[in-house]
Formats: C-alpha cells, sequence, structure tokens
C-alpha cells in the first residue's frame, strides 16, 4: 500500500472527451485522484456529486480533481453528462493504474451483475507528486466532507 511520502505512480490515461492526462504533465498542481468501482452506481455517483457540489472550493484550494474508474470512456461521457461533472473522469480499463495504487479488491464484489474491481481510495498528491494522504476504503459517503476538513478546503 502506498503511504504519505511516496511518489505517485505515473500514468497517462484518457478521459470522457477524449483528452489524455498524464500525471508528469500535472507537475506543479495539487491534485485528488480518487479511485471509485464503477460509473452509475449509487455510492459512486453520491461520491461524485459530492466532488462535483464542492468543485469551486476544490479550485479555490488549487486542486485540480481526478476521478478513476475501470470503465470505458464511453460509459465515463454518459456518466459525466448525466451528473454534470466539471473534472475528467479517466478510463483504467487494464487497471494498470488501479495496480499501481494497490487499489484493486482482493475478493471480487458485484453490484447488479457489475463486476467492482476496484476499491474506493483517494489520493492526495503534492505540486512534486509526493503523496500528501493515501486514504483506502474509504465511504462513499462523507468522505468528501472528511477530505475537504483534514485539507482545510
Amino acid at each position: 500500500m502506498l503511504k504519505k511520502g511516496d511518489e505517485a505512480p505515473g500514468f497517462r490515461l484518457t478521459d470522457q472527451d477524449g483528452n489524455e492526462w498524464a500525471l508528469e504533465d500535472l507537475r506543479g498542481s495539487k491534485i485528488v485522484l480518487y479511485f471509485y468501482p464503477a460509473d452509475n452506481t449509487p455510492g459512486c455517483t453520491k461520491e461524485s456529486c459530492d466532488f462535483r457540489d464542492s468543485y469551486s472550493d476544490w479550485q479555490k484550494a488549487g486542486y485540480q480533481v481526478f476521478g478513476i474508474s475501470p470503465q470505458s470512456t464511453a460509459s465515463k461521457k454518459k456518466f459525466a453528462t448525466k451528473y454534470g461533472f466539471p473534472f475528467p473522469l479517466l478510463a483504467d480499463g487494464d487497471k494498470a493504474v488501479a495496480k499501481a495504487y494497490d487499489t484493486i479488491r482482493e475478493k471480487l464484489e458485484k453490484w447488479e451483475g457489475i463486476p467492482l474491481h476496484v476499491k474506493r481510495s483517494t489520493f492526495v498528491i503534492d505540486e512534486n507528486g509526493i503523496i500528501e494522504q493515501a486514504l483506502y476504503g474509504v465511504k462513499a459517503f462523507g468522505h468528501v466532507k472528511a477530505l475537504r476538513e483534514s485539507l482545510e478546503v
């Protein structure tokens, strides 16, 4: 498991609009990178909407927010459009980034037939690519509020 002070694993992924994002290109920015199991599931929708609803506060505090899950960019596009997410949702189809961040579930769970390979986790990464917080197994409800309080956002 990653911990505070570790270098954040690099990634290069595509978002819901076809834009490519790489951690190395984001140096100089503070990042909130949250992994969620699946688009359009109740918990993932709640967590993502909480980030959406507080997005202006994240921006004012200098953070860029990114959501990551294994579903396709097309799935991300539907999810982002339906709920009006103003931040990138990144498609990690082969789960390579989830593996690098150690967010793969040991025991596979399903929700309405959808395999949930990724455990809900959030990483706060500083301007130099160093992990400030590594939060594994967070709950969808209340997580964003607690994170905002810990970072004073």
